[in-house]
């Protein structure tokens, strides 16, 4: 069995229609037009996976579902991480099975993605109720160079995962979300 190597960084995405030209201008055509997306993490009783840095995500991108895990990973200028993924066909069973399993949902996060290639590597920009961002995935060397041909210095690379951006938002803002949902985020604003 072969593992698959997640390497990856984010930016912040000030302007994306700027962004979205700079993608076509570099070669990037679109591969998933913006699609809605939302994701639970799930845990075991004192959230174990959690505190060995592991992470299980039952994902639903439109209509199709994906349980992944990710292993403890390394974080440098980039974040490398031990992923498996699979489809799912039917999302609500396997929350069940999940459920009858110990395990129990920890965090919710959204957000609409458009996904992009250039044959060598992704890019994904996502709208989320925290803010714009985008990722870069594949080869080390091919990131920094796609990340410089989109204008992304390497200062502006963030190693951290949604659930971390959303809990250090929620710090700076003293918003009462608890998760990071438009409907969550969206309330916590109107109070």
């Amino acid at each position: 069995m072969t593992l698959h190597k997640e390497i990856e960084i984010k930016f912040r995405v000030e302007n994306l229609r700027l962004l979205n030209r700079r993608l076509r201008q570099s070669g990037f055509r679109v591969v998933t037009p913006r699609t809605h997306e939302m994701n639970t993490l799930y845990d075991l009783p004192g959230q174990r996976l959690r505190k060995r840095g592991d992470l299980l995500r039952l994902r639903k991108y439109g209509r199709k579902w994906t349980l992944t895990h990710k292993a403890k990973g390394k974080t440098g200028r980039h974040k490398i991480r031990v992923e498996n993924e699979t489809q799912v066909a039917d999302g609500a069973r396997m929350d069940i099975i999940l459920r009858a399993l110990g395990f129990a949902p920890t965090f919710r996060y959204e957000k609409f993605r458009a996904e992009w290639s250039d044959g060598k590597g992704h890019v994904v920009v996502d709208q989320t109720p925290v803010g714009n961002f985008g990722e870069i995935e594949g080869p080390a060397y091919w990131i920094d160079q796609t990340a410089r041909h989109l204008r992304v210095p390497q200062a502006s690379y963030i190693t951290e995962t949604y659930a971390a951006l959303f809990f250090r938002w929620k710090r700076l803002t003293g918003s009462a979300a608890q998760e990071m949902t438009f409907a969550s985020v969206g309330k916590s604003k109107t109070r």
